[in-house]
């Protein structure tokens, strides 16, 4: 599996264009985890598949989806409704509770991954106002290779932040 994750772009419609340019036929899936700021009928969720994020007044996002993509089960949500900024453990929980052994998210435009519980938690960052420790606007591609899950980000001139990557062994 091969998946493109992305969020907070709050209104640069640009970016996501960019990137489906960039990605489409090459990923598996592109997921975007909220705070667009674009109308859900928009033409670019046909290649991408969003949620709602705090930002988003559209109604008929959903606020949280979970898919079978190449036989990897994956949720992802914004995260303002599963306490993020606070902690993991709602989150860690819905997935669990989704049998997802992926929990994708965004909201707090910090990028992070961590394996919790055998479930691959990550915030590809803001895509338009990063904060933490890494002020790059970012996104994330993840990819799986057998127990292996590997995970790279990248800038918006789509270029891998070699120091960021990670790879991570799932329990079988």
């Amino acid at each position: 599996m091969k998946v493109l994750v992305v969020s907070d772009n709050h209104g640069d419609r640009d970016v996501l264009v960019d990137l489906i340019k960039q990605y489409k036929g090459k990923v598996d899936a592109m997921i975007h985890c909220g705070d667009s700021e674009l109308e859900a009928s928009d033409s670019v969720w046909q290649e991408m598949m969003p949620v709602k994020g705090n930002t988003d007044f559209d109604q008929s996002y959903l606020t949280e989806r979970v898919e079978t993509i190449d036989k990897e089960r994956i949720m992802w949500v914004h995260g303002h409704l599963h306490d993020v900024k606070n902690s993991m453990q709602t989150l860690v929980q819905a997935a669990k509770n989704a049998q997802a052994g992926f929990a994708f998210f965004g909201h707090t435009h910090e990028l992070g991954v961590e394996m919790i519980e055998n479930i691959l938690v990550l915030n590809p960052g803001s895509i338009l106002l990063p904060r933490g420790a890494h002020k790059v606007k970012t996104y994330a591609l993840v990819e799986t290779d057998g127990q292996l899950v590997h995970v790279t980000y990248y800038n918006r001139l789509h270029q891998p932040i070699v120091e960021l990557k990670r790879t991570f062994t799932r329990s079988k």
